[in-house]
């Protein structure tokens, strides 16, 4: 077990954080071994925000480059966004998702934060789902912090395959894979039709 001086800690720790900015002060405590109090020293000596800054900052600068969807429209909170590449969102399952018996989420809740987050990461103005391939791994409990991670694995033309993994802590309980079509903007489309 590596046991880094103080230094060589903050420059790791920062690392850390710039790699993903997600992690929480106990997390990062584990992965250096050190307590709680110390990694929060230590990133306000880096100048670091505490997790929920940080994930403020990460959210506005990923909607701001959101094309293909509204941000109402997309489920689940959004932490990275870049077009064309990957994307990650944050949904947290609360009462209103639930089956009333089962106490565990509607698969749709969980569909529709994939599927707005694959579409994402489309850029264009208009993004239309094709096709899914989707397996469920596992139920997703009441109160469980869903995390869907999306990358682009191809594009061709206007065809976009994208690979969405929906986790709760380290454990997947949702993979699909995605065929989007990127589409023109409807008015472009309609003004283009009326000049000719």
């Amino acid at each position: 077990m590596t046991r880094y001086s103080k230094e060589e800690r903050r420059k790791r720790l920062g690392e850390a954080l710039s790699e993903n900015p997600f992690f929480t002060d106990e997390e990062l405590s584990e992965q250096f071994k050190v307590s709680v109090s110390t990694i929060r020293l230590d990133r306000g000596e880096l100048g670091i925000p505490e997790l929920r800054e940080r994930t403020r900052a990460v959210a506005q600068e990923a909607y701001s480059t959101l094309k293909a969807l509204d941000d109402q429209e997309l489920i689940g909170e959004l932490l990275e966004l870049v077009i064309g590449e990957r994307a990650c969102s944050r949904l947290v399952i609360d009462e209103s998702m639930v089956l009333a018996k089962a106490r565990v989420a509607r698969g749709h809740y969980l569909f529709a934060q994939a599927n707005s987050l694959a579409i994402s990461l489309v850029d264009a103005p208009i993004a239309l789902t094709g096709s899914v391939g989707l397996k469920f791994k596992r139920p997703v409990q009441l109160g469980e912090v869903v995390i869907a991670k999306g990358t682009v694995l191809k594009r061709k033309q206007n065809k976009y395959w994208v690979q969405i993994s929906v986790s709760v802590g380290a454990e997947e309980v949702l993979r699909g894979d995605w065929i989007l079509f990127a589409m023109e903007d409807v008015t472009a489309i309609r003004e283009r039709e009326m000049e000719e």
